[in-house]
């Protein structure tokens, strides 16, 4: 096996992730994780020897494991007003969008693939992504990004932060979800969907 074919882990490290076999197995470990507040941003290989993460971590260790499951590596970030960004790992089933995702918020996290559209995926977000405040915040999201853009740098087994895949995701175009007027004509939660949403919710948004 080449290092083309293991992205830099050891046969220990793929043969757990090729374990998770399906998108929900990846998912349900994500969830058996506990979310940290730490302002760190490990590579896939720190996350599983951790076993801890935030959506940012989260969402590139997903990547790395569907890919070792036979999908492409690939990530949308969801852009947010008065609130912080959202990065999920994102696959395709029959032609349908599905995703993986690390979040301290109840709603923020799996999809099954039943989106014919990014659009119609990163809306599925729209009502379960607020602040704290009650707002609905969730604006746009990005064209998807394929990891292997990022194979000389080591993303899936650096020790490095790999902040660089932040940083690209600033870089990129957005595509709005919602017009100005809507924007202006939202409202806040009601107090049982909030209180839903933050059910056990570490003290950090996302």
């Amino acid at each position: 096996m080449t290092n083309a074919d293991t992205w830099g882990l050891t046969p220990a490290e793929l043969r757990k992730l090729r374990s998770l076999k399906t998108p929900y197995g990846i998912q349900r470990l994500l969830d058996d994780m506990p979310y940290h507040l730490a302002d760190s941003a490990w590579s896939p290989r720190r996350v599983l020897r951790e076993n801890t993460s935030h959506c940012y971590e989260g969402a590139l260790f997903a990547a790395a494991a569907l890919r070792a499951n036979g999908y492409p590596p690939l990530i949308l970030d969801l852009e947010a007003e008065h609130d912080t960004d959202h990065v999920i790992a994102i696959y395709r089933v029959d032609g349908h969008w599905g995703a993986v995702a690390k979040s301290n918020y109840t709603g923020c996290r799996y999809r099954e693939p039943v989106y014919r559209s990014l659009r119609e995926l990163a809306l599925s977000f729209f009502d379960v992504y607020f602040n704290l405040r009650g707002e609905r915040t969730l604006r746009t999201f990005s064209r998807p990004v394929h990891m292997g853009r990022f194979d000389s740098l080591q993303w899936m087994a650096t020790e490095q932060p790999v902040w660089f895949v932040a940083e690209y995701l600033l870089t990129i175009s957005h595509t709005p979800l919602i017009s100005g007027a809507q924007v202006k004509r939202l409202h806040r939660l009601d107090g049982r969907s909030f209180r839903a949403g933050c059910l056990e919710r570490a003290d950090k948004k996302h």
